[in-house]
């Protein structure tokens, strides 16, 4: 029994969106990739013996379990929660959302049990304003210590931090106090699965197959960028057309440069072509549509080395050096966001250095997106504009590489080493179920934060209307409330009423029609009754009654159309 409690802290209801989890579309995220990565990995090697999934329909939920069946090693209770299912969360312990917007779900919870269950987001891009608007709603939502939203790198780590101290010292200068989001920061960074890139003699056959292909002899220099072709949101190439210029010059070597991605418009993709010729003469350039299934999986055994000069703010951890770490490849990368945690300089490969203008200079930019006078593109492009990589150091890395073939071969086992070690699913999928187990732990013993008072709703800007509104109305029901037949309770009027859309709106939300048969039934016997007897009698009876306030929901109802009526409380 203390076996299946310690599975069971360590698993989590999939909150399930298909967009967040499938690469299928035409247009590939790093999000999709990720929360597809990690739905394969929580299913291939999570320890609990069951998979809860919150899905808004029963069509969604199938759509989940046809996405994890065939990663499933063995069978496996999946169950369908939907998304007012507050017991079955708690089931499962830990509700997951693969995004940090968590404060809804906090908010929801709220209006049941605080301490049920826990809330775990994940972090990917932070730059635009609606995702800082949600970080920072994490100061002002009823998250709890046992909450967390997962950092992918301490570069994350510190963003958030910085959200939530500039956010937190208005907020106290506008009403004071000490605001604070008690939920938990833990780094876990983004996985792959190690398995799926060739190895050993399967890896020197697709690496001839594909060089063959592209007309790469044996002696060439294939260097690899993998990601979306797009200057603004993932890296500017002409920097590195220029530096690979530089060393090809300089070395003398047949250097193609192969690029597996995908346009964001016509427009870009003519300027991503256009600019080679002109930035690297020397070089061969390759452009493949990085979307598909086969080049995705073997384009990476036919280079020779990977390139990735990010030099934007939407990045937040980049998983292509990873899944290239897992090829054996030596990478060269920017000393830029996650690509800091991720790559050892001389021993998977080389960080080349970057520069960024003083603070208070993007200032104006960021009024201007503010006022919505400069697009999300816009925001992120200028300060991808201004931002260095260092050409010379990026030159002299590919100069390196090209001409040290024993250097390539020993960064790249350092790289697949390091990519089995840390970034394979197997061990990021154990730190997220270490994560559950500490969030359960600490959910049984912290204090509660922002517990409810009698007589507050949940929400304070999502009240019940019945309370934000008592004073339209003089009179309200209550316990003690006395009620009679009323005029209009003739089995004609009544089936009219009932078969009038209009007026039978909202069925679902009164007791069923057998409670209030039963209800009539017994106010036609004569005589007043209690809305607190009338209720005494449900119970007796053993019908159903979903709440209270369905009970009373169905007597303002028949008050309405005065099939009942109001009389003095005694």
């Amino acid at each position: 029994m203390a076996m299946r409690l310690e599975c069971m802290s360590k698993t989590a209801a999939v909150y399930y969106e298909k967009d967040a989890y499938g690469t299928g579309g035409s247009r590939l995220l790093g999000r999709q990739a990720a929360g597809e990565g990690f739905l394969k990995g929580l299913v291939k090697y999570g320890v609990a013996g069951s998979l809860f999934c919150l899905a808004k329909s029963e069509q969604d939920f199938k759509a989940f379990c046809d996405q994890i069946n065939p990663w499933a090693k063995a069978p496996r209770k999946v169950t369908w929660l939907p998304s007012n299912d507050m017991p079955g969360i708690a089931k499962a312990g830990t509700l997951y959302r693969p995004d940090p917007d968590i404060s809804n779900l906090a908010w929801q919870r709220r209006f049941h049990d605080q301490r049920a269950y826990s809330i775990c987001g994940v972090t990917h891009t932070i730059a635009s304003k609606a995702m800082q608007r949600v970080i920072g709603e994490l100061l002002l939502a009823p998250v709890q210590p046992w909450d967390a939203v997962i950092c992918t790198s301490q570069a994350v780590k510190r963003a958030y931090e910085k959200i939530f101290d500039d956010w937190g010292d208005y907020l106290v200068q506008r009403m004071g106090g000490s605001p604070s989001a008690p939920l938990q920061l833990p780094v876990i960074p983004l996985g792959i699965d190690c398995d799926v890139f060739p190895q050993d003699e399967p890896a020197q056959a697709s690496r001839k197959a594909v060089r063959e292909q592209l007309g790469i002899g044996p002696d060439d220099i294939m260097v690899l960028f993998v990601g979306r072709l797009i200057f603004y949101a993932k890296a500017h190439p002409v920097p590195m057309y220029i530096a690979l210029e530089r060393a090809a010059q300089r070395t003398g070597k047949k250097i193609f440069l192969v690029q597996a991605g995908w346009f964001e418009n016509a427009k870009e993709e003519a300027a991503f072509k256009k600019a080679p010729p002109q930035f690297a003469p020397s070089v061969n350039h390759i452009f493949l549509d990085g979307r598909q299934p086969d080049v995705r999986q073997h384009i990476w055994a036919g280079a020779d080395m990977f390139v990735s000069l990010s030099d934007n703010i939407q990045e937040t951890f980049g998983l292509t050096p990873i899944e290239a770490m897992a090829s054996g490849l030596p990478l060269i990368t920017t000393e830029w966001d996650g690509y800091q945690e991720s790559v050892n300089h001389g021993v998977e490969g080389f960080k080349i250095p970057t520069c960024i203008p003083p603070v208070g200079s993007g200032l104006d930019i960021a009024e201007k997106y503010l006022l919505d006078n400069l697009n999300y593109s816009m925001y992120i492009a200028h300060p991808c504009l201004a931002t260095m990589v260092d050409m010379d150091a990026c030159t002299e890395a590919f100069v390196t590489l090209i001409e040290q073939p024993e250097l390539r071969r020993q960064m790249g086992e350092n790289g697949r080493r390091r990519a089995r070690e840390v970034y394979d699913w197997k061990h990021v999928i154990a730190a997220y179920e270490q994560l559950w187990e500490e969030l359960a732990e600490i959910r049984a013993t912290a204090d509660e934060c922002f517990a409810r008072k009698p007589g507050r709703d949940p929400h304070p800007l999502c009240a019940d209307p019945f309370n934000l509104f008592a004073h339209y109305s003089p009179l309200q029901l209550s316990a003690g409330s006395q009620f009679k037949s009323g005029l209009s309770n003739t089995p004609e009027l009544r089936k009219l009423i009932h078969d009038d859309w209009m007026s039978n709106f909202g069925n679902d939300m009164r007791i069923p029609d057998a409670s209030v048969d039963r209800l009539m039934s017994r106010l036609n016997e004569g005589g007043l009754l209690t809305a607190e007897a009338l209720l005494a009698d449900l119970a007796q009876a053993g019908l159903p009654i979903p709440s209270e306030a369905h009970f009373y929901r169905t007597l303002g109802y028949l008050l309405k159309f005065n099939l009942i009526a109001l009389a003095e409380e005694s």
